[in-house]
């Protein structure tokens, strides 16, 4: 796993706001505090997300956006990327595989995070299929779309040249391989999270469950008690 000072720009892929603030929010506001760049790529709005009747999923879609871009700015992120596709049909195929790849070559990382491309039966919450299809398509981004000259030929004729990704860093993989400690960022990543307001019907109860998640995560890592840790899966993709 490359350490913040081996990262000047990183990547986030993720199917929905709010996708990044359970999995990597303390990551990255760690990496942000090191002068780390960061762009998130949101696949879709969350339209078919929330738990009020009342609200209009066109206007479901903005509030998403406007909850995403808010959260963003506890962890230190302003540059966001949203592809507009439909909650709930994302598809692992050669237009996400291509609209993923655009962004890769725009911003040029070193280190991509995206969702896991497998199916995890012991955690079916991660194994949203706009998740596994997200993380299917960013893997195939990586490598080896983005790096081939060949592939999406109209990138490089558009003036993206192509561009090869160090490291992918896979959220909620079953066997993960690396931690981050995010014990100094707690506070930060659970401010983002509150800020998808329209997601939570028992902010405190999704609190609580987050917390502990990354105390066990700590704990699982060999870390001192009263840790919090986020884990991934790190894949060198040179």
């Amino acid at each position: 796993m490359l350490s913040p000072d081996e990262i000047d720009r990183l990547l986030v892929v993720t199917a929905h706001p709010d996708d990044v603030d359970f999995g990597a929010a303390g990551t990255i506001a760690t990496l942000t505090d090191r002068g780390v760049q960061v762009t998130y790529c949101l696949v879709t709005d969350g339209q078919a997300g929330g738990f009020d009747d009342s609200i209009p999923r066109p206007k479901m879609a903005a509030i998403r956006r406007e909850e995403q871009t808010e959260a963003a700015a506890h962890v230190g992120v302003d540059d966001l990327v949203f592809l507009g596709q439909m909650d709930g049909e994302v598809v692992h195929g050669l237009e996400l595989r291509h609209a993923i790849s655009r962004v890769i070559r725009q911003v040029r990382p070193r280190v991509v995070i995206t969702q896991s491309p497998e199916l995890n039966l012991q955690r079916i919450y991660s194994s949203h299929p706009d998740h596994v299809a997200t993380g299917q398509s960013t893997v195939a981004a990586v490598y080896p779309d983005a790096r081939n000259p060949y592939a999406f030929p109209e990138l490089l004729t558009s003036g993206l040249e192509p561009w090869s990704v160090d490291e992918l860093w896979i959220m909620g993989h079953g066997s993960p391989s690396d931690h981050v400690d995010v014990t100094a960022q707690v506070d930060r990543k659970m401010a983002a999270l509150h800020c998808h307001r329209s997601q939570h019907p028992d902010p405190g109860a999704m609190d609580g469950r987050v917390r502990e998640w990354m105390r066990l995560t700590a704990s699982a890592a060999d870390l001192p008690e009263g840790s919090s840790a986020e884990a991934f899966l790190v894949i060198d993709t040179r």
